[in-house]
């Protein structure tokens, strides 16, 4: 009896604690299309490499502001791919900052809206450490604002990108499953790079080696990850992020054959989704950056296998594969914008500090508070807290 009473108690703590998953075991022949898909290198569908569409996932980290937003119109405005759908990028936005008529405006564009938290805290153990519940506000918190202040329809934020792609371990996926996220974009891979590993479903353990721990090891039922391929600098050493590759060229000419080297690696194996995941501010470090980006988008755009979609897409493609004969035009088209920016200045509290932040949201009156943790519509009243001392 007393075993049972400990039993139970040590299951409420497991609860407390965010940790309900099963331990995962090792994929097999229950695992089927289009729900469930081990994690591999082999090519969905058992597709020859010349019959498999080339994705290419084109992301960009951080808030979505005045100073970035005129790179991603000139870097994607009139692209297509060979089935005339717009190329399409992904934005992993993060809260603060953020000027969420522009976020509508991207979207309005037919790229999809992905999230990156909305404290981007820059403590790496807060997000290590992390409990389920709080994920679940930062990361369900912000769908939340992303569908009231961008007008983003609901069901159409469904990926996310941890900050310094630091994981929670199992709590990470064990959010996404209870909050309804469909995937994850935050593990890089080294061992699976030339082939590199397809997407895969967490219903069984993943094969997929732990760069940066804790990486999960429980079951999670339909909850997709999107391997992050590194990159390999001129030096041999891997990269997830192409921001942060050292030693880089510094002509266009040959910074784009580096990307285009990167490319490859994938391109002529298995055509595994290849990745450019970046920072905008890289742009602003030097001209040569975003010259060698466009160089390489068109150079993409010409190759009639290519396809240049978000993170959604290629996990419905990898659900339902078909070869490159049966590709068809098959994405949301871009529509003009239907916000009406609305400018606030409001009162953020964090940690009992008040701070005055200016934000822009669409066609809603001006909240109350600034949005953020456990207050994502900013229906919190601080009376004083921002109150001007000359006022």
């Amino acid at each position: 009896m007393c075993f049972r009473k400990l039993c139970y108690f040590l299951l409420l703590l497991l609860i407390a604690l965010g940790i309900r998953s099963t331990s995962a075991v090792q994929c097999n022949a229950n695992c089927k299309p289009p729900n469930c898909r081990c994690s591999s290198t082999e090519i969905p569908g058992s597709l020859a490499s010349k019959d498999t569409p080339q994705f290419v996932l084109l992301t960009f980290d951080d808030a979505v502001t005045v100073h970035n937003v005129p790179y991603y119109r000139e870097a994607f405005t009139g692209r297509t791919n060979s089935d005339s759908c717009p190329v399409a990028a992904t934005f992993f936005v993060s809260h603060e900052y953020t000027d969420y008529s522009l976020v509508h405006e991207l979207y309005s564009a037919g790229h999809e809206i992905a999230l990156h938290s909305i404290s981007h805290s820059s403590n790496t153990q807060y997000w290590r450490d992390a409990s389920v519940a709080q994920l679940a506000d930062e990361f369900g918190g912000e769908r939340t604002m992303m569908e009231k202040f961008a007008k983003i329809p609901g069901g159409h934020v469904q990926g996310l990108r941890m900050p310094f792609l630091q994981m929670a371990g199992n709590n990470s996926f064990q959010m996404m499953k209870d909050s309804g996220f469909t995937y994850d974009c935050s593990m890089p891979t080294r061992a699976h790079v030339s082939p590199g590993m397809w997407p895969y479903t967490l219903d069984y353990e993943s094969s997929q080696d732990c760069v940066i721990g804790s990486c999960p090891t429980g079951s999670f039922p339909g909850v997709w990850v999107i391997p992050m391929i590194t990159w390999t600098t001129k030096d041999g050493f891997p990269c997830a992020m192409v921001d942060t590759c050292l030693g880089m060229p510094n002509t266009t000419q040959e910074l784009f054959e580096y990307f285009k080297s990167n490319f490859e690696q994938t391109y002529l194996t298995n055509k595994a989704p290849f990745g450019f995941y970046v920072h905008a501010a890289w742009f602003d470090v030097s001209p040569v950056h975003f010259e060698a980006y466009k160089m390489f988008l068109d150079y993409l755009q010409g190759l009639q296998d290519v396809y240049m979609v978000s993170g959604s897409t290629v996990i419905d493609w990898v659900r339902s594969p078909v070869p490159l004969s049966q590709m068809k035009s098959k994405c949301r088209k871009p529509a003009a914008p239907t916000c009406r920016p609305v400018s606030c200045e409001l009162c953020k509290k964090e940690d009992n500090n008040f701070t005055t932040r200016w934000a822009k949201f669409c066609d809603v009156p001006c909240p109350g508070s600034y949005p953020w943790l456990q207050n994502h519509l900013g229906t919190a009243s601080y009376g004083d807290g921002c109150k001007k001392p000359w006022l």
